[in-house]
């Protein structure tokens, strides 16, 4: 694990809920590292159909996973609620690269974001989506729709 990082809620325009499962413990009763992973995948798609309205399965354009990467900084245990952050850190022509980060609740409402809830940094990582066609897989524009919702995300590199 990392040691001390300056990344906070404050720096994520959206913290999207995400709990974790009884499954993701692995014999040492932690959370499995592959599965930081998930819930990155899980948090940037489900963020992206609710702002979107859309199921995003059924573009002719998907976005198709083409760089990650996780750093820990905290150690995570079923039954945790968790936060993953997402922030847009460049938005191209084909391609998204999301800035995460996965906070643990550990004070105020579990269930929802609440204004009071207490957060703990458990892991920061990238994650870049590739938009390529359907059916013949080769890089296209990212669809507009995709393009309206992560605009709002969009920050300056830090």
């Amino acid at each position: 694990m990392v040691g001390p990082v300056t990344t906070t809620q404050q720096d994520y325009p959206v913290l999207w809920p995400v709990p974790t499962r009884w499954a993701d413990n692995d014999h040492y009763g932690h959370v499995n590292n592959v599965t930081y992973y998930s819930y990155f995948d899980t948090a940037v798609n489900a963020w992206l159909m609710e702002a979107t309205g859309t199921d995003i399965r059924e573009l002719p354009a998907i976005g198709v996973v083409a760089t990650t990467s996780c750093r820990y900084h905290g150690s995570l245990s079923f039954p945790d609620q968790l936060r993953v952050g997402l922030r847009i850190t460049r938005l191209g022509r084909s391609s998204i690269t999301y800035d995460l980060a996965i906070f643990r609740v550990v004070g105020g409402g579990a269930a929802g974001r609440s204004e009071g809830e207490e957060l703990e940094l458990a892991a920061t990582g990238t994650f870049v989506h590739v938009y390529v066609d359907n059916e013949s897989r080769k890089s296209v524009e990212i669809p507009t729709i995709i393009r309206a919702a992560a605009a709002a995300l969009v920050v300056d590199p830090e």
